[in-house]
């Protein structure tokens, strides 16, 4: 599947001085064959937001936050995952 990415320039350069990981990065998580993504109801109201937790190409197991607006993932965070989010990713329950 051909995916189609897109994010805000400016908020992609805060995340990276912040989180030291590009987007660019982060959407090669959504080539990982064991992508965990569930919905965060939790922190938006205006629209549907995505948690994913997956290697990277490099990887490392990182959380993308996601949108989707038709046919375009649009990231808006990427971070590593934590302890925790780690080991519930490699046991596939998050």
């Amino acid at each position: 599947m051909n995916l189609t990415f897109e994010w805000d320039k400016d908020k992609s350069l805060k995340n990276f001085k912040k989180h030291k990981i590009s987007f660019e990065e982060g959407k090669t998580i959504f080539n990982d064959p064991f992508l965990l993504t569930f919905p965060d109801i939790n922190h938006s109201s205006d629209e549907m937001r995505y948690v994913n937790i997956g290697q990277s190409a490099s990887g490392k197991t990182l959380i993308v936050i996601h949108t989707e607006r038709q046919e375009t993932i649009r990231i808006i965070s990427c971070r590593k995952a934590v302890s925790n989010e780690r080991k519930a990713y490699e046991k596939q329950s998050f």
